[in-house]
């Protein structure tokens, strides 16, 4: 018989006794702005759209994965939308865009908006247009998604109890100080005028990073020790996560405006312009190459530009935003193809593409954001960026790293050989994506059945 683990009743615990504690909003001064019905409805519809995202990642994920692991990756993504939300109606909303914290610039008080108190119906000067509430749930999406982008580097061997944990730990003390530092009125980077209009520097490069960070401390699977090919499990499903993705970007980025204006309009048409010139650029780089053009070559560019434009997308033309594209597509390529020849085991390549990605987003919006960057003469922003993206990659990784021990040592953070070997899907979760009656072939023993497939 299987022993129950502690760990979920300790999480169950610790969140009932953090939502009682007697912490009440001291919120900041409301915004005396009536609310535009416009507004307020293109902010919902962008919410949801940037959710979808988060169960279109586990397609793109899960589809790249082995069969054994397919519900496995899945589930790594989908869960964070549970687990982040509550975390980030206790706290986490409170450290990014709380009250700035002892006059530091780099977290908000975890009092300011405790358990959503003071977060309401009407505007603030976070949300001059729209309801706090509304752009609390916009943010939020956002800080589902991140740590659903780190697992893609751990993929296939990481233990899910201590990845809940980790995802916890890496909200807290890694994305939400970010947050606030990069989009808070008072936040560090916010004051010397770094820009990142949707998150290239908040989502895509501390994800990168902190992916950089797991894949060296989990080490390499077993199957890319003895070098065995890795054979996509479904192609289609990387088809439908990439739509998925593509489709809810445009929230992502066009409703970072926090408004239905000019610049989500551009936000709009640079997003989609950059996502076809890396998607081109990636299958035309890879037929010079003498690569054959591949659908998931296709798709991971398309993400590639994605999240290339991300930190730039209203700040750009849609003319700045195809060279953007165009470069971080190679970037990230030939980052993955270095990474293949190395001993590196980051499975979905999250850092070439997501912490590359990320960093050369933040480049190129310090060189063409209008009026402030470089291609204007003034080196000033520029300089800020590059000190910026040192501080974040060196926050990131160093910090991301630190939380994988600490989780190590509460929770292992690597499944056995054994449970590698036989998948995650059965292992973790007791679960295949065929479904265990069909493997068994009706009989109700599916681990002969099985056999065959635990190598794919």
């Amino acid at each position: 018989m299987n022993r129950a683990t502690p760990i979920p009743f300790l999480l169950l615990a610790i969140f009932a006794v953090v939502a009682l504690l007697p912490f009440g909003g001291s919120p900041m001064t409301p915004g005396a702005a009536k609310i535009d019905s416009g507004d307020t409805a293109w902010m919902m519809t962008a919410s949801a759209l940037v959710l979808l995202m988060t169960p279109g990642l586990s397609f793109f994920y899960g589809g790249m994965v082995s069969f054994k692991n397919v519900v496995s990756t899945m589930l790594q993504s989908v869960i964070a939308l549970g687990v982040i939300s509550l975390v980030w109606v206790v706290v986490g909303f409170s450290l990014a865009f709380g009250n700035d914290l002892g006059g530091m610039h780099i977290v908000g008080d975890p009092r300011t908006f405790w358990m959503f108190d003071g977060v309401g119906s009407e505007t603030h000067a976070l949300s001059p247009t729209i309801p706090l509430l509304v752009f609390a749930m916009f943010q939020l999406k956002f800080a589902i998604i991140t740590p659903a982008l780190i697992t893609g580097s751990f993929a296939e061997r990481v233990r899910f109890s201590s990845y809940l944990l980790f995802m916890i730990l890496f909200s807290l003390i890694i994305y939400c100080p970010l947050a606030h530092m990069t989009w808070h009125p008072e936040g560090l980077l916010f004051k010397w005028g770094v820009k990142d209009f949707a998150g290239g520097t908040v989502v895509h490069m501390s994800a990168g990073w902190a992916a950089l960070a797991g894949a060296m401390i989990l080490g390499r699977r077993k199957a890319h020790v003895e070098k065995v090919a890795h054979a996509p499990a479904n192609i289609p499903f990387v088809l439908l996560g990439t739509g998925m993705l593509w489709f809810g970007w445009f929230g992502f980025n066009a409703g970072s405006a926090l408004a239905a204006n000019g610049a989500a309009a551009t936000a709009f048409a640079t997003t989609n312009t950059a996502s076809a010139a890396a998607m081109l650029g990636w299958i035309f780089f890879d037929w010079m190459k003498g690569v054959k053009p591949s659908a998931l070559g296709a798709c991971i560019g398309a993400v590639v530009g994605l999240v290339a434009i991300t930190p730039a997308a209203g700040f750009v033309t849609v003319r700045e935003s195809i060279l953007i594209g165009l470069v971080a597509s190679v970037v990230s390529n030939v980052a993955v193809h270095l990474r293949t020849k190395s001993t590196l085991d980051d499975t979905l390549d999250v850092f070439p593409c997501h912490g590359l990605g990320g960093m050369v987003g933040m480049i190129f919006t310090g060189i063409f954001a209008a009026d402030v960057g470089l291609k204007t003469g003034k080196t000033e922003t520029f300089l800020y960026h590059l000190v910026a993206l040192v501080i974040v990659s060196v926050f990131a990784f160093v910090g991301s790293y630190i939380l994988y021990k600490v989780t190590d040592l509460i929770i292992p953070l690597r499944v056995t050989v054994d449970q590698e070997l036989e998948g995650l899907d059965l292992s973790q979760h007791g679960e295949t994506a065929l479904g265990l009656e069909l493997l068994s072939g009706g009989h109700g023993n599916h681990v002969a059945s099985h056999s065959s497939l635990v190598n794919v």
